[in-house]
């Protein structure tokens, strides 16, 4: 978890910014409500932007979990109106948000305006369907490494990887490292934008 003494360093730091979480039933816990808190705890206005209205429902490791209330719907909002955007894991998450276009679309417009995206354990599967991941560095939970590969990414074994604004975890145990990371990409602000390029096959670019 990230502690009080993080939360110290970086108290007020995000204030005046505004983030996007996006997600659907099936996220992850501890990978939602852990950054989010560490965001709010540095300053930052957090809305949970999802496929659909009311509320989504966590899943915890073995069954369903606590239920978080909907801000917004992803089809009505823009990259735009948020200074970041999180992309928490699950299984059941990203599966449900890779098949829905205004979901890739969010994501994409993050990608191209250069703002920064932080992705933990299944969270970086929707990237794949945007079509930019070519040549960026990433971590993932170990199940989704093909696909990121056949996307055209870079992919560590590492707690965090930080590529351009693109923060990446692979699993619950590296929450900390990944929010402390997030924070500071977001302080930075704005990165160099990446834009779409062709999908090819990268069959020795695992990196440890």
């Amino acid at each position: 978890m990230f502690n009080d003494h993080h939360n110290e360093i970086h108290q007020g730091k995000l204030k005046g910014k505004k983030i996007a979480i996006l997600a659907t039933d099936g996220f992850e816990e501890s990978e939602l409500f852990e950054p989010k808190a560490a965001l709010e705890k540095a300053g930052a206005e957090v809305q949970i932007v999802s496929i659909k209205t009311g509320s989504i429902k966590a899943w915890n490791k073995t069954d369903w979990g606590q239920s978080i209330n909907v801000d917004a719907l992803v089809s009505e909002v823009h990259a735009s109106d948020y200074d970041a955007l999180v992309l928490p894991g699950g299984v059941m998450n990203p599966d449900h948000l890779l098949q829905d276009e205004d979901a890739i679309q969010f994501a994409m417009q993050f990608m191209v305006s250069g703002k920064p995206i932080g992705a933990i354990c299944h969270g970086p599967w929707l990237l794949v369907e945007t079509g930019i991941l070519y040549g960026r560095k990433v971590t993932s939970w170990p199940s989704i490494k093909t696909d990121l590969l056949n996307a055209g990414a870079k992919w560590f074994d590492q707690e965090v990887v930080v590529d351009q604004g693109l923060i990446t975890s692979r699993k619950p145990a590296d929450i900390p490292a990944f929010c402390e990371k997030l924070i500071e990409e977001i302080v930075e602000g704005r990165h160099s934008p990446f834009h779409r390029r062709p999908l090819i096959r990268h069959e020795n670019a695992i990196m440890t």
